[in-house]
């Protein structure tokens, strides 16, 4: 921890720069801030379930289904503890729980770098994950800080082989999003390469540890994620595709990219707003962050990790359906896409370095603040 103070104190400066960005231009426009940070958009979902329980669906003229099985139990389970044992509302619940999350994402990835590159590029990444254009995400209630902090977590289980620690916390991160899947996936492919491997070096010298971890992360990781999968499919009557047909009823689907192609399409040949085109450099640029991280020589990422970024991205590049501008928070948890930015600004020289951060810092809170105040669209 105290390793990691500079970096944890970057980034909630960095974040709370971003609120206060935010909460003087809701004050000039007559907007509530609370209001624009505990209930936007998904918050308001994550709250009923909180208070309700499963159950609450929206019928439209056009054909949608907008049902709360949607929305994966983790976090709505998190609020309905703290409101249980603290006397505060859901929304003030669902905050403190996203700020903490935030905060205990932001250690994880100064662990990940840490172990990686050092502290220094450590310290770099943390600030460059704080300062993204769409980092405002991490800041309202919203389960994509509680995800990151436990992928993080897990990745770093994984890379000290820390096995158990591994599945346990990849299980939770299924239970958090339906994009937790990512971490599953990085655990089950971690955990095949480090059996061929024990099997390849067998004859030259023993495993460390018993092999029944391995096989017990492997299992427990897509426990959380399955587990919830299966469990709505029942409840709608359909065990295997239930869950998919409550997303097709939100317009979600996986087309491998058709409908994204489409939109950016849209969006070259006709004005658009701001959001949307936002939408398209941040998807692009987090496919090129990631050709840099496939084949940069000097970050040479661990294959988890590469895993687990790659399923982030194929997720968001490919699903298809009415939330087009939703994509760039779906990549908030790929953290390790910034690893090459932040071993380059680590080589940079001070004031090349200091430029790119004040210039991601102005943009971070503008994008952010104009996310939550005049965007049309559902972030």
């Amino acid at each position: 921890m105290r390793r990691a103070a500079p970096a944890l104190g970057l980034f909630a400066a960095a974040r709370l720069t971003g609120l206060l960005a935010l909460w003087l231009w809701a004050e000039h426009i007559g907007r509530s801030p609370r209001q624009l940070l505990a209930h936007t958009w998904d918050s308001t979902w994550y709250t009923r379930i909180a208070a309700q329980g499963y159950g609450h669906t929206l019928h439209f003229t056009d054909g949608a289904v907008h049902s709360d099985l949607a929305f994966f139990p983790l976090y709505p389970g998190l609020v309905r503890a703290v409101t249980t044992v603290l006397p505060i509302g859901g929304g003030t619940a669902a905050l403190l729980i996203s700020w903490a999350a935030a905060a205990a994402a932001a250690f994880a990835v100064y662990l990940l770098g840490e172990r990686l590159h050092g502290r220094r590029t450590a310290t770099v990444l943390v600030l460059l994950w704080g300062l993204l254009p769409h980092a405002v995400v991490s800041s309202i209630a919203y389960t994509e800080p509680l995800l990151t902090a436990l992928a993080g977590f897990a990745l770093y289980a994984v890379l000290t082989r820390r096995w158990l620690w591994a599945g346990s916390l990849a299980a939770l991160a299924g239970l958090a999003r339906p994009n937790g899947v990512a971490i599953a996936a990085a655990v089950v492919v971690a955990v095949a390469y480090e059996l061929w491997r024990r099997r390849a070096h067998a004859p030259r010298r023993p495993p460390r540890r018993a092999p029944w971890r391995l096989w017990a992360a492997a299992v427990v990781a897509p426990l959380g994620w399955g587990g919830y999968l299966l469990w709505v499919g029942v409840r709608v009557g359909d065990p295997l595709a239930g869950y998919f047909a409550v997303q097709n009823g939100w317009r979600s689907r996986f087309d491998f990219g058709a409908d994204a192609l489409s939109n950016v399409r849209d969006i070259v040949l006709r004005p658009a707003e701001l959001a949307s085109t936002g939408t398209v450099l941040i998807v692009c640029a987090a496919v090129l962050l990631f050709a840099l991280l496939v084949l940069d020589r000097e970050t040479r990422p661990p294959l988890p990790l590469l895993v687990y970024v790659g399923v982030l991205l194929l997720i968001t590049v490919g699903g298809g359906g009415s939330f087009f501008e939703s994509k760039p928070r779906f990549l908030l948890p790929a953290f390790p896409l910034l690893l090459p930015l932040a071993c380059a600004l680590t080589k940079a020289r001070p004031r090349a370095a200091i430029v790119v951060i004040a210039a991601l810092a102005g943009l971070s809170c503008c994008y952010g603040t104009y996310l939550l105040t005049l965007a049309p669209m559902p972030l």
